[in-house]
């Protein structure tokens, strides 16, 4: 309970008043924003469009027009460390994120665990009144814990976000993905000769997120993290 009791308790009852503002959601403030953050893995700023590069990318390249580029930043170029940057807003190595989680070594900066204290995007926003989802890769989690008797701490429901769906390590096969549906492994939901390739399956699944509780709240903001994994390895491109 985070705010004191304000009803009225009495010996009847029918003499008292409940209060349950102190079990009520978080809510977002009024013209609150939705977020769409998407991460593209192994993409090189130069093979965009907007950067010119040869790839057209032509609705990337209208984001980017009514927005920020920019041409100096630090990346550690690795997966895990920078998708800890990038949701926590923290140095990789504040993050325990020295290098990918394969690697782990069980120091104070390379343990592959980013520490609870390191708030992440999804708990912040999931406690201001968000919704929060995500599909595509995690990568952030140790490789002894990506089993099913394994805690889910460090899985994506584990560090704020609602709902998941997408793989655990760092690739996958984007015809035989390794699927993870929220806190649980499935099967894909069709084969490649039945057309199925993982970023369309992602991104089929990110936007029945948001239909679904749009369908009951609709003026609710939401976080949706995109990252799919085509651009890396093994590179699977649909015909």
């Amino acid at each position: 309970m985070s705010e004191p009791f304000k009803g009225v308790i009495n010996v009847d009852i029918r003499d008292s008043e409940p209060d349950w503002t102190p079990f009520e959601p978080p809510k977002a403030p009024e013209g609150a924003p939705s977020v769409l953050y998407i991460v593209l893995d192994d993409v090189g700023f130069s093979a965009l469009g907007c950067y010119g590069g040869p790839v057209e990318t032509p609705n990337i390249d209208r984001i980017a027009s009514q927005g920020v580029r920019y041409t100096q930043w630090h990346t550690t170029a690795l997966c895990s460390p920078t998708r800890s940057c990038l949701l926590t807003g923290r140095n990789h190595t504040r993050n325990s994120m020295a290098c990918i989680t394969e690697a782990a070594i069980g120091f104070p900066n390379a343990s592959g665990t980013v520490p609870p204290e390191n708030g992440m995007l999804p708990e912040i926003l999931g406690e201001l009144g968000w919704n929060t989802y995500m599909t595509g890769k995690w990568h952030l989690c140790p490789t002894d814990e990506m089993h099913l008797a394994a805690t889910r701490r460090n899985w994506p429901v584990g560090r704020g976000f609602e709902r998941f769906y997408g793989f655990l390590g760092a690739e996958t096969n984007q015809w035989y993905p390794d699927l993870v549906y929220d806190n649980h492994p499935v099967d894909q939901p069709r084969q490649p000769e039945d057309g199925y390739h993982l970023t369309e399956d992602l991104t089929d699944k990110a936007l029945e997120f948001i239909k679904d509780a749009k369908a009951v709240a609709p003026e609710k903001p939401f976080c949706l993290y995109y990252a799919p994994g085509a651009c890396h390895a093994p590179h699977h491109a649909p015909s």
